[in-house]
């Protein structure tokens, strides 16, 4: 039995879902369950924007925030890089945020990272004689090793110079001859290690010996110090003594000027009635001597002179 088929109904069916298929499409692509509404951005960058491509995502901390939607040089300056972004309404792009390029993992595919916006900043907005609000740029992590590695190369190679300049064939030939002289330096001293080994012996006597001296010197000295107290000791009695003794001596003295003070005129009477005394006892001798009988007789008046009469 042979099947009728409606081939009007399957066309009908087939154009239904095509139709179908177009929507959802369309839908999903242009978004017309609900449209997002946008505000343009625009950056410069001053470095290769190598992977970037447009429709790239924005992305602020991460969330994406939008996408690229145009790349140009600019014309004033070819080595900067003009960035248009189309970031979705209401996003807290504010005068202190940041834009920086970086890249997704191994696949060397770049986006645009926003970072920054303090919560006291204000919103950022477009300043007389720009088409956009501007958003500041920083140097990406490649930009950055690619400075450092280039300082560091430039460093190597005046490094490398500057060892070029020292070793030259004259300073080689100096360090090659101080090499020498060094060589031959501890060759010496490695013939003279028995002596050295010796020597060091000696000085260990020395100092033991140095040792023992100074112990001894220790000693002399702590009976020094006790006959220097003992010396002390002694000056200190002779001292006391010598202070006896001035004082017996004051004492001596003063008892010796009272005693002259009080007897010394009775004294001078005494020795000027004796010597009177001795004068007459000298005459009376001499006259005895001369004439004997005047000890009986008396002493005779002397005979009359001239013209005188008995």
């Amino acid at each position: 039995m042979e099947t009728k088929v409606n081939y009007t109904a399957v066309g009908a069916f087939v154009l239904a879902l095509g139709a179908l298929l177009i929507a959802a499409v369309l839908w999903l692509s242009v978004g017309l369950g609900k449209r997002q509404q946008t505000i343009l951005y625009q950056s410069i960058v001053s470095e290769s924007v190598a992977g970037l491509n447009l429709d790239a995502p924005v992305k602020y901390q991460g969330v994406n925030v939008g996408k690229v939607r145009n790349i140009n040089l600019d014309p004033g300056n070819p080595q900067q890089v003009q960035l248009v972004f189309s970031i979705i309404a209401g996003t807290p792009i504010k005068t202190d945020t940041l834009a920086v390029l970086k890249t997704q993992g191994l696949t060397g595919i770049a986006y645009v990272e926003l970072s920054g916006g303090s919560p006291t900043a204000p919103l950022l907005q477009a300043r007389e004689g720009q088409t956009y609000p501007q958003i500041p740029t920083k140097p990406s992590l490649s930009a950055r090793l690619e400075n450092v590695l280039s300082a560091v190369l430039a460093n190597l190679d005046r490094t490398a110079a500057n060892v070029n300049a020292v070793l030259n064939d004259e300073n080689r030939a100096a360090f090659g001859k101080i090499l020498h002289d060094t060589s031959a330096v501890m060759d010496a001293l490695a013939s003279q290690k028995n002596a050295m080994r010796m020597a060091i012996s000696n000085a260990a006597i020395t100092t033991a010996n140095t040792a023992q001296a100074s112990a001894k010197i220790d000693g002399l000295f702590q009976r020094v110090g006790k006959s220097a107290d003992a010396l002390a000791s002694m000056a200190d009695k002779a001292g006391q003594a010598s202070d006896s003794t001035r004082k017996a001596a004051d004492e001596f003295g003063g008892g010796v000027r009272q005693l002259s003070s009080d007897t010394l005129p009775d004294l001078q009477r005494l020795m000027a009635e004796l010597t009177t005394l001795s004068a007459s006892m000298t005459r009376l001798i001499e006259q005895t001597e001369h004439n004997p009988s005047s000890l009986i007789r008396g002493r005779q008046a002397p005979p009359a002179g001239p013209g005188e009469t008995k």
